[in-house]
This record gives structure tokens, C-alpha cells and sequence, in this order.
């Protein structure tokens, strides 16, 4: 674990899990993205609009560019391929709030032609071992659009706890928004890590 006075995240690439490979996004993988991340439906419950082709480039030489964490207020955007084939079935992001807090936030997607086989749980379960084992985070919370089943799911999958269910919280894509937050502590990360070994 590096230090709590300068953290910082430096992965080494690609993150390896059980059937997956994270790693940095690049302009090969613009199809790929477009491919899922232009879908109205799934779209509807995250904090943003369906994409185009040039939002995606746009993000891919902006925020989705960063490799590694240096300071709060960055994020880290990682591809989830399949080890197997390099296909590209979601995405996940680790954003750094504060450093004073060492708190954290997750976030995930994944391509619907993907969906329940246990990949974004997979991809997320590695992004939680970056934020607490290697940067040292304290917290590391998720808030969901209650209507958001399925991502609701994950995260009590990766063993993080409802905090609470804000009701109409948020005026969201034009209709009030329920908020799931769900959090995690590294203490319990490490205790379920001990369980699971």
C-alpha cells in the first residue's frame, strides 16, 4: 500500500481478474463503446446522455485519457475485455474525492449483449482492490438511480452497504430522482477478502 500522506495510483496494465482484462481505453476501442454507450435504455438512469462517435473521441483524448491518479478530484476510466476474445464488454471508473477523506466513488457499465454473467461485479470488484489496496482509500461509496435495478444489484454483490435512499433528491434528465447510496469501508474490503479466501 502506498503511503496515506501522497498517495497515488500508478496500475500496471493490464489489471488481470479470472476472465478479464482492464485497462487504459483507446481509439480502437471507439466502436466498441458506441456500441453500448449510444443506447437510450441504458443510458436513461446514468449521469450521461446517449453518446456519439464524437463525444466518445472527445472523451478518449479528454478525461478517459488518464492512466493513473495523482491527486483528488481525478478519475480513472478503464475498459473491462474479455481475457479470452479482447472484446470489450463494459467500462468502469474510479474517481478520487478527497484526499484529506481518502474517499472515493465507483462507477460501472457494461454492454446489455454482456449483462448477467457476473462481469461488471468482476470489473468492479478489481477497481475496488485498486482504490483500497493500492491507493489507500478509507470509503469508496456508489450512488444509484433507484430505478436502476441491475446496478443496484452489483453493488451488493461487491458486499457494499445501503446508506441511504434519498427521494427525489435530484431533478434527472427532466423527472425527480431516487438515490441508492451505497458505501464500503476498507475494513470491511479487507474483511471480505479474509471471508472469501
Amino acid at each position: 500500500m502506498l503511503s496515506i500522506d501522497h498517495p497515488e495510483l500508478r496500475p500496471s496494465y493490464p489489471i488481470r481478474t479470472d476472465r478479464l482484462l482492464l485497462r487504459p481505453l483507446t481509439e480502437n476501442d471507439v466502436d466498441s463503446l458506441l456500441a453500448y454507450r449510444s443506447i437510450p435504455e441504458l443510458c436513461r438512469y446514468v449521469p450521461f446522455p446517449p453518446m456519439d462517435r464524437q463525444t466518445i473521441l472527445d472523451r478518449l483524448a479528454g478525461p478517459w485519457a488518464r492512466t493513473s491518479l495523482t491527486d483528488e478530484g481525478q478519475s480513472l476510466t478503464l475498459g473491462a475485455q474479455l481475457a479470452g476474445t479482447g472484446q470489450l464488454v463494459g467500462d468502469v471508473i474510479l474517481f478520487w474525492h478527497s484526499r484529506l477523506h481518502r474517499g472515493g466513488e465507483l462507477g460501472y457499465i457494461l454492454d446489455p449483449r454482456f449483462a448477467g454473467r457476473g462481469y461488471a461485479t468482476e470489473a468492479a470488484t478489481a477497481l475496488l482492490r485498486l482504490a483500497f489496496d493500492d491507493l489507500g482509500l478509507h470509503r469508496v461509496i456508489a450512488r444509484i438511480d433507484e430505478r436502476n435495478e441491475a446496478s443496484a444489484a452489483v453493488a451488493r454483490r461487491l458486499g457494499m452497504r445501503q446508506e441511504a435512499r434519498l427521494v427525489h433528491n435530484e431533478l434527472f434528465k427532466g423527472e425527480w430522482s431516487t438515490e441508492l447510496d451505497f458505501a464500503m469501508l476498507a475494513d470491511e474490503w479487507r474483511a471480505n477478502r479474509e471471508t472469501a479466501a
